[in-house]
């Protein structure tokens, strides 16, 4: 007779290994868009700080950060396309690092999130031509979304390697890794929604054709900096910036498509974020990827501390992706490992702006 598994639920705060790394915990920062980068999309020192005193995390992913001009979606967001943004990149790393700290960067192309005033391009890109309804912010007010450039075959490609060369770049400057971001209605998002994506070549036309493209960036960055170096992140059934899925057979069939093809990679992560965590498809997806799994149930609704345990103690998520409350709390982690009281975080300050609301969050101690 064998013996019955008495082993203990794993815990928020132990250890797990996901990719090249080690984390000390399971709370992961997620990819929160703070814009205080300027416009010409340096992080400076105010960023490098920001980022160090949040070290104690297990993984920090930074906010989305532009691969090419063109995939930039908001002033003041960060790129990793120049010598001086790669450089400056560096500084956050070996700020990060200095205190402990793993880093990883979001890789994300806006596509129709954007506006030629934002990017300072002639066009904004899209997997076809269809405008998001509804009005986008720019330095120079508010704007009707423009009608993207359906991007052909061949740019899709040249799109690919952008996300190739952003990502060599941000792991020569010193991060640890990248995540491709999949999710929230930008480029790739936008190449898996049906109501985005009406191509007719190879990336379009059936769930598996939409979801190829993602798993052509996917495989492609891989190829560029071995698989423990990469994670992506999706979010069926968001529906958000217009990157409907309605259709629960025909986004279940794209996702398990789109997993079914990376999986065999041996990313660090998938990291998806969806408003039900226990939800049918999401327990599918983890299955299929087999690999380290991160859940981010916390869009609409805060993830609170006894949220993210039962997460992790339940064996729906290998480590937690939180938010708001790691903006008010750059020492989060040690207050939620003794269950210690949080400060609240001020939505005015989300945005743009100084240090107010960014690096004033007072610590319990050092971070």
């Amino acid at each position: 007779m064998e013996a019955a598994n008495t082993s203990p639920a794993p815990s928020l705060f132990d250890h797990v290994r996901v990719g090249d790394l080690d984390l000390p915990n399971r709370l992961v920062m997620a990819p929160l868009t703070r814009l205080r980068s300027g416009a010409d999309g340096v992080p400076g020192d105010l960023v490098a700080e920001y980022y160090r005193q949040r070290a104690g995390l297990g993984l920090i992913v930074t906010e989305g950060t532009y691969p090419s001009h063109e995939g930039r979606a908001y002033a003041g967001q960060p790129g990793i396309v120049t010598d001086e943004q790669t450089a400056a990149w560096g500084r956050v790393a070996e700020a990060v690092h200095g205190a402990g700290g793993r880093l990883f960067m979001q890789v994300m192309h806006g596509g129709r999130v954007s506006h030629p005033v934002i990017t300072g391009t002639e066009r904004i890109v899209a997997p076809s031509a269809v405008a998001i309804e509804g009005e986008v912010h720019t330095p120079e007010g508010k704007l009707p979304y423009p009608v993207p450039h359906a991007l052909s075959t061949e740019e899709a490609r040249t799109v690919v390697q952008e996300f190739v060369t952003a990502s060599r770049r941000a792991v020569d400057a010193g991060l640890d890794g990248v995540e491709i971001h999949g999710a929230n209605g930008y480029l790739l998002h936008e190449f898996l929604s049906p109501a985005a994506n009406r191509r007719t070549d190879e990336f379009g036309g059936s769930p598996q054709a939409r979801a190829g493209y993602v798993a052509e960036v996917v495989r492609a960055v891989v190829a560029e900096l071995g698989a423990g170096r990469v994670g992506l992140r999706i979010s069926p059934a968001h529906n958000i910036q217009d990157c409907l899925e309605t259709d629960a057979q025909e986004t279940a069939e794209t996702y398990r498509a789109l997993v079914e093809a990376i999986a065999p990679l041996g990313l660090a992560y998938l990291s998806v974020l969806h408003a039900d965590p226990t939800a049918e498809l999401v327990g599918d997806l983890r299955t299929r990827f087999g690999g380290p799994f991160l859940l981010n149930s916390g869009f609409g609704s805060v993830t609170r501390r006894e949220d993210a345990q039962s997460l992790v103690r339940a064996g729906l998520a290998d480590a937690v992706v939180v938010g708001r409350p790691v903006i008010a709390n750059p020492d989060l982690a040690h207050r939620w490992a003794n269950d210690l009281p949080e400060n609240e975080p001020d939505a005015s300050t989300f945005y743009g702006g100084g240090a107010e609301g960014y690096t004033d969050y007072p610590a319990l101690r050092a971070s």
